[in-house]
C-alpha cells in the first residue's frame, strides 16, 4: 500500500463517522482534505462522490436495519436532488479550475460556518411544510456537486429546521444520497474520464469500513460538540486557499 492510499483511507474513515453521527459532512471534510492535496475542484468533487457511491450504499443499508428510514420523505427528495446533482456536476466539470478553486473554497467555509451556526441555535418543533421537500433536494444536489459536499448540511439541517424526526432525516438523507451521489459520479465519470478518479479508491476502503457504523453512531455520539469540530476543521482548511486565491 502507498502512503497516499493509506492517508486517503483515513480520511475516508474519519469522514465517514462523523457523516453516520450528523447525517453530513462526509463530503466537505474529503472535498476539503483533497483541495489540501492540490487536487482540482471538479476531480476531488469527482472523486469523493464516486467514494460516496459505495459510503452511502453502505450506511443507507444500516439506517434502513436500524429503522431510521422515512420512505416517503426519500422518495420526495431522491428525483429533485438526481435532477439537481447531475445539472451541477455537469456546469463545475466545463469550468476553469483556477476559476472555481477560490469559489469552491468560500462555499467550503460558509458551509462550515452554517454547521457551527446550526450547533448553537436551538431547534425549535416548526409545522413540517413537505410541498418543500422537493426544491429543498433540488438545491442540495446543485450546490453538493459543485461544491464537493453539501448535501447532508443544506438538505439534512433544512428538514430537521422544518420539523421532521431527526432521526428519520439523517437516515433518509443518507439513503437518498447514494442515488444523488450516483447521478453525479455518472456525470462527472462522462465529462472528465475514468483515468481523473485514481484517488478514489483509498476514500472508498476508508469509508465503507466505516458505514456500517452509521446506524449506530448516531444513537450514541453527542451531536452538538462534535458540529463545532466538524465546522472549525472545515473553515480552517479553507481559509489557507482563499487566502493564496488573492
Amino acid at each position: 500500500m502507498t502512503e497516499d492510499f493509506l492517508i486517503f483511507a483515513l480520511i475516508g474513515f474519519g469522514a465517514q463517522l462523523v457523516d453516520g453521527a450528523l447525517g453530513m459532512a462526509f463530503g466537505v471534510l474529503s472535498t476539503t482534505s483533497l483541495l489540501a492535496f492540490g487536487v482540482p475542484p471538479a476531480t476531488a468533487s469527482a472523486v469523493t462522490h464516486v467514494t460516496e457511491i459505495f459510503t452511502t450504499a453502505a450506511s443507507g443499508t444500516s439506517h434502513v436495519i436500524h429503522r431510521n428510514v422515512n420512505w416517503r420523505l426519500v422518495a420526495r427528495l431522491a428525483p429533485a436532488g438526481m435532477i439537481g446533482g447531475g445539472v451541477g456536476a455537469f456546469i463545475l466539470a466545463n469550468i476553469d479550475a483556477r476559476t472555481i478553486q477560490p469559489l469552491v473554497s468560500a462555499y467550503l467555509m460558509a458551509i462550515g460556518l452554517y454547521i457551527l451556526f446550526k450547533a448553537f441555535r436551538p431547534l425549535w418543533p416548526r409545522e413540517v411544510r413537505d410541498w418543500l421537500v422537493p426544491w429543498i433536494g433540488a438545491g442540495g444536489g446543485l450546490l453538493d456537486a459543485m461544491g464537493g459536499g453539501g448535501w447532508g448540511p443544506i438538505v439534512t439541517s433544512s428538514l430537521i429546521g422544518r420539523g421532521h424526526a431527526p432521526r428519520q432525516v439523517i437516515g433518509s438523507t443518507n439513503l437518498t444520497e447514494f442515488l444523488v451521489t450516483t447521478v453525479i459520479s455518472a456525470t462527472f465519470i462522462v465529462t472528465l474520464g475514468w483515468s481523473e478518479l485514481s484517488s478514489a479508491a483509498g476514500l472508498i476502503v476508508g469509508g465503507v469500513l466505516a458505514a456500517p457504523l452509521g446506524g449506530l453512531v448516531v444513537s450514541r455520539v453527542p451531536t452538538r460538540p462534535l458540529m463545532v469540530v466538524v465546522g472549525l476543521l472545515i473553515i480552517a482548511t479553507s481559509i489557507p486557499r482563499i487566502v493564496q486565491a488573492f
